[in-house]
């Protein structure tokens, strides 16, 4: 199966290109209005490319189990917010991360403050105890939003913002130079694991509004390190219909469980599945089959080939 290749826009983070979708944009390209925001969720947010501005929201009180693995924030558990000024308004979109027993109060008030709910469902199987993820969307005013997403998480356990970390991030048990070599793509390690955001080569919009990949449509590869150079890997896909099965053969004729198939968003266009995988095995053999499935879809160009 052929598809096209589209150009791609890199950054250099830390001496390595990277994509594009997933960095921060240079502080130069923070606007102070944003600071309102910030102060109303109790934490600072990022900009990202394509004038994202972007707020991670680990889980870090959640103590998950899965296959024997303690899942970590930043491989399964990373609640997220992403607003961007369209106009004279403000669109928000994100994925909350939820114990069963804070869905409903979070949704009751998250429909009181217009903000609606797109998604609910899993990303995991069989995971101790159970999590569910539930993805939001919004416009208006970003005060207006921001208050309101304050008030619904202040109905779950979601830890404050943490200090930033004295010193360089430890390096991760991988084998981070082959894994990209096989991905074609540079990844990232934040909180320990090995991040790769792969944008989708058409544009994306949620009704008339253009949704860059950095608000939680371009596909998500992370790697925990489990030993031995062993890692657990989770994420989505984002893919187009007639993606489904040929991604969902290639992942599980090597070796990866497909979690999930469902949608984030309700009005996109192209319509949009979100697939959700997860294996703990040798890090360099589930990269070649990640690297598999990547090639059934209609990605970016790689990095390298």
């Amino acid at each position: 199966m052929k598809h096209r290749l589209a150009s791609l826009t890199l950054l250099i983070v830390s001496g390595t290109a990277c994509l594009s979708s997933g960095q921060a944009a240079p502080p130069s390209q923070q606007s102070s209005d944003w600071k309102q925001v910030d102060l109303a969720l109790g934490r600072t947010g990022q900009m990202q490319a394509g004038d994202v501005y972007k707020f991670s929201l680990p889980r870090r009180d959640m103590h998950v189990v899965k296959d024997g693995v303690q899942v970590a924030p930043g491989l399964a558990l990373g609640s997220w917010l992403a607003f961007k000024r369209m106009g004279t308004e403000t669109m928000v979109m994100g994925d909350l991360v939820l114990a069963p027993d804070e869905v409903e109060p979070v949704m009751l008030r998250l429909q009181q403050e217009g903000i609606d709910q797109t998604a609910l469902h899993n990303h995991l199987l069989d995971e101790t105890p159970r999590v569910m993820y539930m993805h939001i969307g919004g416009h208006g005013d970003a005060m207006h939003l921001a208050k309101g997403l304050a008030a619904a998480l202040a109905l779950t356990r979601t830890p404050g913002a943490a200090s930033a970390p004295a010193g360089p991030a430890p390096a991760v048990d991988l084998d981070v130079s082959a894994i990209q070599k096989i991905l074609g793509y540079s990844g990232k390690v934040n909180g320990g694991i090995l991040q790769f955001s792969i944008p989708r080569a058409e544009k994306i919009f949620d009704g008339s509004m253009e949704v860059p990949p950095a608000m939680g449509v371009a596909t998500s590869i992370n790697f925990q390190p489990t030993g031995g150079k062993r890692a657990a890997i989770a994420g989505d896909f984002v893919l187009l219909a007639d993606e489904v099965n040929p991604v969902i053969q290639a992942l599980r004729m090597n070796g990866i469980e497909v979690e999930a198939v469902h949608n984030h968003m309700l009005n996109d266009r192209p319509k949009l599945y979100f697939m959700h995988f997860w294996a703990n095995s040798d890090a360099v053999t589930l990269a070649k089959g990640l690297r598999a499935a990547l090639d059934k879809t209609h990605s970016m160009t790689p990095v390298t080939q």
